[in-house]
């Protein structure tokens, strides 16, 4: 069973790399061409997740499996496919937000510095 026919898919990749494309458009002119792959894999990963997902909630996470005369009763592949990608999904975007500045770093930065001057003026 598939949620998204392949143009439909392609539709929400490109809507979620416009919303993450638009989260890094401040990252200086070489991370951004290195987050831009990362952005391209997070877009599909999400599309994929949101498809298993929807199989997931319709059809359970357990499906009976039928070899030959009998039958067993076993995870579905679409709780195997999420739970994989799920995992490389958050790796991917701690790639991406680790590439943003922390901005504490270096206000905590400009705070000492200001009082190293300061207390240089007595």
């Amino acid at each position: 069973m598939r949620l998204y026919t392949e143009e439909e898919k392609q539709k929400a990749i490109k809507k979620e790399m416009r919303k993450l494309r638009r989260l890094f458009k401040n990252l200086p002119k070489d991370k951004r061409q290195a987050a831009d792959g990362l952005i391209q894999e997070a877009a599909f990963m999400r599309a994929t997740l949101e498809e298993a997902r929807h199989i997931i909630d319709q059809q359970g996470i357990i499906e009976v499996f039928e070899q030959g005369s009998q039958r067993f009763l076993r995870e579905h592949p679409a709780t195997k496919v999420y739970n994989t990608m799920i995992n490389r999904y958050a790796a991917v975007c701690k790639q991406l937000f680790d590439m943003v500045p922390d901005l504490d770093v270096g206000k905590q930065a400009e705070d000492e510095l200001m009082a190293f001057v300061k207390r240089g003026r007595r």
